[in-house]
């Protein structure tokens, strides 16, 4: 099972890939969200016509702020993929935090340091979430399924030969137990020593 890093697009595809996702996935969020929120505000009777104006006029600028957020992110996670030669999460974490200090460089260098904070966070969250859950999925693949069986059958516990039944305690107090015997098949003759033939009959005249 590949990690998050070696299943995306390679690093100059990436970007494009990244920033077009970004931007469906917030305009379709931004829409639905708006769209609640134009129905709840809008007067009785146009609760319709004011929750399509509200859609049209948010829908398209919260899918833009998030394909400059993931054009960003794409952009910097290429470039610690070429500065470092090689795909881990710590590409992710140093491209959130410099995404988030990127965005909030106009609001002073506290908001950018905090902003920066967050994003690494928030994305060494994400990248951990993620292992975890691959490795998860590593364990579960690597156990064998079995199946419980009846006893005696293929996959159940077998009995031991020399169990005794339920009544051996008694056989223990009044005498020695039943011996166990040999398992056979249903086609062989059993001789029973303990049985004694009858006399021939003489026929002779005396």
């Amino acid at each position: 099972m590949g990690t998050p890093e070696t299943s995306r697009e390679p690093c100059p595809d990436r970007i494009l890939d990244d920033v077009g996702g970004a931007f469906g996935m917030g305009a379709v969020g931004g829409g639905a969200f708006h769209f609640i929120k134009g129905i709840y505000n809008s007067p009785k009777g146009a609760r319709l016509v004011g929750a399509a104006q509200a859609v049209r006029m948010n829908s398209p600028r919260v899918g833009g702020s998030f394909a400059v957020w993931g054009g960003l992110f794409s952009t910097f996670d290429c470039t610690m993929v070429y500065l470092r030669q090689k795909e881990d999460p710590w590409n992710s974490i140093i491209a959130g935090a410099a995404t988030g200090g990127f965005l909030s460089m106009r609001q002073g260098m506290g908001a950018t340091a905090r902003s920066a904070a967050m994003g690494g966070v928030l994305l060494a969250l994400i990248e951990g979430a993620g292992i975890m859950l691959n490795k998860m999925m590593e364990k579960q693949q690597q156990i064998p399924m079995e199946e419980p069986g009846l006893p005696g059958m293929m996959g159940g516990p077998e009995e031991p030969v020399g169990s005794e039944g339920p009544g051996s305690w008694l056989g223990g107090l009044f005498g020695k137990g039943k011996e166990p015997e040999p398992a056979t098949s249903g086609s062989e003759t059993k001789v029973l020593e303990s049985f004694d033939a009858p006399p021939v009959p003489n026929f002779d005249y005396k």
